[in-house]
């Protein structure tokens, strides 16, 4: 009689860490749903400030994430207290997250690090960024979580690089202007005519084309003087533009010279 309470008693316990973990697989396979709905709650609490939709997906991501975390966390926790007594779990639990601090400090720093940038705002989904280091690379967000960043290059490999190795972002997706310098070689005879022509013709360069943020600066890298001299044109012009308007800004240039009878030297 007692083998048959025994074995029933067992049977009960099985039959309940099965439906633990049963409920939560059932949700880990709705997370992107409950994300998506914690998203929208938030996006209708927060409507002032909407983030982009390459960031609810970053933040989709996230949470989905974190949601299969903690139910599997939890079925875990629940099943252990069918044999061992809450203290004692307690005990255990503390115990092994010391001992996973000291063995896992690089996976922690790469979660720690995961939730610096995604709460910072640092990249998301769809940028194009460098990662300056060793191992220098650079390409488009594909995918953030916790744990690593991925990067699609623009050779077409897929770069994973662990959140703690990130130092230093260069953000091209970010920036305020992008720089189309053009550099000139005239005749040192030439300078001075070239130059109140350069300087009236960036003025009504930022007329003549709408991608020139200013009129542009005229400079001497090299500062050297001799038969011919070297003069660069620093324009700026609205980012993600410059290559598109350099050669405008060639004949621009080309052209109002070649009016005054100044030739461009090799």
């Amino acid at each position: 009689m007692n083998n048959d309470i025994f074995q029933i008693s067992w049977l009960d316990e099985i039959t309940r860490i099965l439906i633990y973990f049963t409920i939560a697989v059932l949700i880990a396979a709705l997370s992107k749903f409950l994300a998506r709905q914690i998203m929208k709650i938030g996006g209708l609490v927060f409507k002032k400030r909407r983030p982009t939709l390459e960031r609810q997906k970053t933040w989709q991501s996230l949470v989905s994430n974190a949601i299969r975390l903690v139910v599997f966390l939890i079925a875990i926790l629940a099943s252990l207290g069918l044999f061992i007594d809450p203290a004692t779990i307690a005990w255990i639990v503390g115990l092994f997250s010391a001992a996973f601090g000291l063995g896992a400090h690089s996976l922690i720093r790469d979660y720690l690090a995961g939730l610096s940038y995604i709460f910072e705002d640092t990249f998301t989904i769809g940028e194009k960024i460098e990662l300056p280091g060793i191992y220098k690379v650079a390409g488009v967000i594909e995918a953030i979580n916790l744990r690593s960043t991925s990067l699609r290059a623009p050779s077409g490999e897929l770069f994973v690089v662990p959140n703690g190795e990130v130092r230093i972002v260069r953000n091209f997706s970010r920036g305020k202007f992008s720089l189309a310098n053009i550099t000139l070689k005239i005749s040192t005879s030439d300078v001075s005519t070239a130059l109140t022509i350069l300087e009236t013709l960036g003025k009504e360069a930022v007329v003549l084309l709408p991608n020139l943020i200013e009129p542009w600066q005229v400079i001497s890298p090299e500062g050297v003087v001799g038969q011919c001299t070297e003069l660069t044109l620093v324009a700026k012009a609205r980012f993600g533009k410059a290559a598109d308007m350099r050669p405008r800004l060639l004949h621009l240039v080309q052209e109002r010279l070649a009016e005054a009878n100044i030739d461009l030297t090799s």
